[in-house]
C-alpha cells in the first residue's frame, strides 16, 4: 500500500472511502428538466474513473416545489429523479467511487418569478442580494411540508442506491434558522440559538427516521458566518456539537462565511491571486474540536495542500472539485507517479462565474469537461502520422500542438515572440493573474514531452511553412489590439496592451473606453490608478465590464475602490481629436442624442482583437480545402476538411483569436475539437 496520506482509505461508519479526495457538491448546471440526465452522468463518472474516493453531486438538488432552481439545478422533489441518480450512482460504483448527493430548500437564496411562481420562503423578511426576492416569512404550516419534503427527497437517493447524502446549510433556509441576524421568527423556532437549532434538527431527525441507520447523513456548514449578528464560530462549534451529541449526522463539511453577495461569495470559494486553502486551519479546528468525520473544500487545488491536510489532521477528506473539473484524473496521476503531468485548477473560476450568469461550467483550459459525451479527456491515436505544422505559441496554438502530437503526428510550431504565451503572458503581467501562466506551462511540458519542435523568434512566412511538406497547417496567430472608435481618433488612443506591458506609463486624467466589457479594460484602469492617475472606466453597456463575472470582479472592485476611479455607464466614446498636451473626447449614449466633450491627458480604448490573418489569407489558395471547415462535420465528430482541391499538398485551418475576438476558453475548445479529427 502507498505511504502517500492521500492514497490512504478512511472509514466513514460502515463506508470504505478508497483515498482522501472527492469532490465537494458542486452544481455545473447540466440537468435537463431539473434531471441529471446522460451529460450529468458522464462528467461524474469521468472522474470516477479518474481515481476519486468521493463524488458529491448536485450544489444543491431542491427539495422543494417553492424552492424553484436557481441556475439549473437537480429537482430532487421528482420522482422521475431516482432512475436518472440511480444510473449514476451505479456508473461511479462501478469504478469504486461513493456517491452522495446534497440536498437543499434554498430558502431566500432564488426568485419568485421562475419555477411555479411560487413565493420564496424564509424564517425572516430580510431580502437576499443576490437573487433580490423578498421572501415570505414561514407560518406553521410551512415547517412541516418542508420537513416532509426533505425525508422524501431523502428517501429518493436511498431508493436511487447513493451512499448518502449531505444538506446544505450555508445561505440557504436551514442555516438562516441558526443565525441571529436572519431568523425573525418567535418561539419554538425562534428566540436564542437552541431554539433557532430545532427546525434543521427536525430536518434532520425526519430524514433519520425516514431512512434508517445505513444511510450516510451529514451537513455542510458555515460555522462561522462572519456576519454581525449571525452564526459565530462559537455557534458553529455549538451547533456541530449539538449535532454529534443527537446522532443527526455522520459528518461536517465544513464552510467559513457567507455567499449572498458577490464578495462575501468570493471569499468563502476564492479565486485566482487571492490566498489558498484560506479557510483550511479553521476547518481543523472544528474537526479537533468535534471529533466528527470532516470534509473541507476552498481553493485547495494542488496536491501538496491537499497532502498537508491529511497527514497535518486536519481533514479526513479533501474537496478538491474546480482542481477536478481542470483534470479529472488526479488520483490515478498521483498513484501512478504522474503528479507532475496534473493539469493545474489556474483559479480562473470560469465555471462558477458562467453558472452563476446563467450557463453550464465550464473549465476556462480544459474544454473536455462538461462535454464528456463529445469530446472525451483521452486523445485516440490516428491511423496515420502526418507532418502538422503550428503558426503561433498562445494558448489555441500550444493546445493544437498538444493534441496533433498526442495523436502521434509530427508537430512543428513557430512563435514570433521568444517564448510562449501570447495574450496568455500578457495577462499575467498581473501578479493577481499570473496563476493564468499555469495554462501555458502545463501545455509547453507536454509538448516538450511529445517531441514537438518549437520555433521561437521566428516570424514564419509562407514559404517557411510549405518548406516542411506539411499535411494540416494551423494558424493560431491570435489578433493585434483595437482601438476603433464609431468616428476618427481611435488611433490617438492607447490600448490595453500598450499598458499591460509596460511599454506605456500615462500619467494624470485618464478615460479608459471599454467597448470589450472584459479583463483588459478594468484590469488596465486598475493598473493605471495603483500607479496613481485619476481613472475614468466608461462603458457603453448597462453595467461595468459584463464579461467578468461578479466572483472575478470582486478583486478588482476592492482594488479600484480604495483609488480615484470613477464608473460611467451608458456613455459612448464616438471620436477623440488632439486639444494639446491632451485629448478631446466626444462622448455619446445609444438612449438618446446627447452628446458631450471632454478633456483627458491621455485615453485608452478596449475594443477587442482585429484577426492577425494575412499569413492565413496568403496559404488559403495553395491549400486543399480553401481553409473552409465543415461545421457540420466539425460538431459531429467527422473529418471537418473539403477536399476542394484534392492535388494540394495541406490542409488549412485557423482558430481561437485569428478567428475572431473571443477568450481562452473559446480558443483552447477550437484547437481541441478540431485537431483531434486531424
Amino acid at each position: 500500500m502507498s505511504a502517500d496520506p492521500l492514497l490512504q482509505p478512511f472509514q466513514l461508519k460502515h463506508l470504505t472511502l478508497k483515498n482522501r479526495l472527492m469532490t465537494s457538491s458542486h452544481e455545473p448546471a447540466y440537468p435537463e428538466d431539473g434531471l441529471p440526465k446522460e451529460r450529468y452522468r458522464a462528467y461524474h463518472v469521468e472522474r470516477a474513473k479518474g481515481g476519486l474516493a468521493l463524488t458529491m453531486t448536485a450544489g444543491s438538488a431542491i427539495v422543494s416545489r417553492d424552492s424553484p432552481a436557481a441556475f439549473n439545478n437537480v429537482t430532487a422533489w421528482k420522482d422521475e429523479v431516482v432512475p436518472w441518480m440511480k444510473a449514476l450512482s451505479d456508473a461511479c460504483h462501478d469504478h469504486g467511487c461513493a456517491v452522495m448527493i446534497q440536498l437543499t430548500h434554498l430558502g431566500w437564496r432564488t426568485r419568485w418569478d421562475t419555477g411555479d411562481w411560487l413565493p420564496t420562503l424564509a424564517p425572516g423578511p430580510a431580502r437576499e442580494p443576490a437573487h433580490r426576492a423578498f421572501p415570505k416569512v414561514m407560518e406553521d404550516f410551512d415547517f412541516a411540508r418542508v420537513i416532509r419534503d426533505y425525508a422524501d427527497a431523502a428517501e429518493r437517493m436511498q431508493q436511487a442506491g447513493l451512499d448518502g447524502i449531505e444538506l446544505e446549510a450555508y445561505g440557504h433556509l436551514l442555516d438562516a434558522f441558526w443565525s441571529g441576524h436572519l431568523n425573525h421568527l418567535d418561539a419554538p423556532y425562534g428566540g436564542d440559538l437552541a431554539a433557532r437549532m430545532r427546525f434543521p434538527a427536525e430536518v434532520l431527525q425526519a430524514i433519520r427516521d425516514r431512512t434508517g441507520p445505513n444511510f450516510l447523513v451529514g451537513i455542510r456548514f458555515t460555522a462561522d458566518d462572519q456576519q454581525p449578528g449571525g452564526i459565530s464560530e462559537d455557534d458553529g462549534l455549538t451547533i456541530a456539537k449539538t449535532l454529534r451529541d443527537r446522532g443527526l449526522v455522520d459528518f461536517l463539511n465544513v464552510i467559513r462565511g457567507r455567499i449572498d453577495t458577490d464578495a462575501a461569495l468570493t471569499d468563502v470559494i476564492p479565486v485566482q491571486g487571492m490566498r489558498s486553502a484560506p479557510h483550511l486551519d479553521f476547518a481543523g479546528r472544528i474537526r479537533a474540536e468535534v471529533g466528527l468525520p470532516t470534509f473541507h473544500a476552498a481553493k485547495i487545488q494542488d496536491v501538496a495542500t491537499a497532502r498537508h491536510a491529511v497527514s497535518e489532521g486536519l481533514l479526513d477528506m479533501v474537496g478538491m472539485t474546480r482542481a477536478h473539473m481542470a483534470d479529472p484524473h488526479i488520483v490515478n496521476k498521483i498513484a501512478s507517479g504522474q503528479e507532475h503531468s496534473i493539469r493545474p485548477c489556474v483559479g480562473a473560476t470560469y465555471c462558477l462565474d458562467r453558472i452563476y450568469a446563467g450557463g453550464a461550467a465550464l473549465c476556462i483550459h480544459n474544454p473536455s469537461t462538461g462535454r464528456e459525451l463529445s469530446q472525451p479527456h483521452a486523445i485516440a491515436a490516428a491511423e496515420t502520422a502526418k507532418q502538422v505544422v503550428v503558426v503561433g505559441a498562445g494558448p489555441a496554438g500550444l493546445e493544437a500542438a498538444r493534441v496533433a502530437a498526442a495523436r502521434g503526428h509530427a508537430v512543428t510550431v513557430f512563435e514570433v515572440a521568444d517564448q510562449p504565451g501570447g495574450q496568455v503572458r500578457l495577462a499575467a503581467q498581473d501578479k493577481r493573474r499570473s496563476e493564468l501562466l499555469g495554462i501555458i506551462d502545463w501545455r509547453t511540458e507536454r509538448c516538450t514531452e511529445a517531441g514537438v519542435q518549437f520555433r521561437f523568434n521566428t516570424w514564419a512566412e509562407a514559404e517557411d511553412i510549405t518548406a516542411l511538406s506539411p499535411d494540416l497547417v494551423i494558424i493560431a496567430t491570435g489578433g493585434l489590439p483595437s482601438t476603433d472608435l464609431a468616428g476618427p481618433g481611435g488611433h490617438l488612443a492607447l490600448s490595453p496592451w500598450d499598458v499591460l506591458s509596460g511599454e506605456a506609463r500615462p500619467e494624470g486624467r485618464i478615460l479608459v473606453y471599454d467597448e470589450a466589457g472584459d479583463h483588459a479594460g478594468i484590469q488596465t484602469a486598475e493598473i493605471l490608478a495603483t500607479r496613481g492617475a485619476e481613472v475614468e472606466l466608461m462603458s457603453p453597456d448597462r453595467t461595468v465590464v459584463p464579461e467578468v463575472m461578479g466572483m472575478n470582479l470582486t478583486p478588482y472592485m476592492r482594488s479600484l475602490q480604495g483609488h480615484r476611479v470613477t464608473f460611467t455607464i451608458a456613455r459612448r466614446l464616438l471620436a477623440l481629436v488632439r486639444a494639446g498636451n491632451g485629448l478631446t473626447a466626444r462622448i455619446g449614449t445609444d438612449y438618446s442624442a446627447l452628446t458631450e466633450e471632454r478633456r483627458f491627458d491621455h485615453v485608452v480604448v478596449n475594443n477587442g482583437t482585429r484577426p492577425l490573418d494575412e499569413l492565413y489569407f496568403e496559404l488559403k489558395p495553395m491549400s486543399r480545402n480553401g481553409g473552409e471547415i465543415d461545421q457540420q462535420a466539425l460538431i459531429d465528430g467527422r473529418a471537418p476538411f473539403p477536399a476542394h482541391r484534392p492535388e494540394a499538398g495541406f490542409d488549412l485551418a485557423r482558430i481561437g483569436d485569428a478567428v475572431a475576438s473571443r477568450n481562452i476558453h473559446a480558443a483552447i475548445y477550437d484547437a481541441l475539437r478540431l485537431t483531434r479529427l486531424a
